[in-house]
């Protein structure tokens, strides 16, 4: 369902687009579009997006998936307030902001997850652990990793629960920047994406 600020049916929001605050992360539209089709959503899907940053997943998913129910989890306070100023910037009405630490936080929420994301989080192996717990039966599993302790922990990960249908991608992204009077193309640092399916 589009907004005003952005009008069209189609994923891939400019990054300039969001309200933004120093040093908090914000995942770039060509990764936002590359873990958006791992999570394979339908129309009623109730997604947790665990470390939300920005609310740059939230918000994308908010418009894509309008029947559907989003539970960004956020520590910090003041970037729980972010993601929802970004929430409100695009008209986004079916996201809901949790405010504590996963996984301590994940028994306080209603609804279980058709699928979960995850960027960026201290305690991955906790709380992967934990999520598996409540993913649906068929539900799908969807994290990131920018170093190669990241990689491992999740992949490790996977295979004592069992993921099933792993697929690992890494983001080779350019994008073109003027610098003084040339254009320049400029590589995006490297995401690892790794997902795969709850089968029991």
């Amino acid at each position: 369902m589009p907004s005003s600020l952005w009008p069209y049916i189609t994923p891939g929001i400019p990054d300039d687009l969001f309200e933004r605050l120093p040093g908090i992360p914000l995942s770039q539209r060509e990764i936002r579009l590359l873990l958006i089709s791992h999570l394979r959503l339908q129309p009623d899907s109730v997604l947790w997006d665990i470390g939300a940053g920005t609310g740059t997943i939230p918000v994308e998913v908010g418009l894509l998936c309008p029947q559907g129910r989003i539970i960004a989890i956020e520590r910090d306070e003041e970037v729980a307030s972010l993601i929802r100023r970004n929430c409100d910037r695009f008209q986004v009405h079916n996201v809901e902001v949790v405010e504590g630490s996963a996984p301590d936080c994940l028994k306080d929420i209603p609804d279980t997850p058709h699928c979960v994301c995850i960027e960026g989080a201290r305690s991955v192996k906790a709380i992967l652990k934990e999520v598996w717990r409540y993913l649906q039966p068929k539900g799908r599993l969807v994290a990131t990793a920018n170093n190669l302790e990241s990689l491992y922990f999740i992949s490790e990960s996977f295979s004592e629960l069992q993921v099933r249908n792993i697929e690992v991608v890494q983001s080779g992204i350019n994008r073109l920047e003027k610098r003084g009077t040339s254009q320049i193309f400029v590589a995006a640092d490297p995401i690892f994406v790794l997902s795969g399916e709850k089968l029991d």
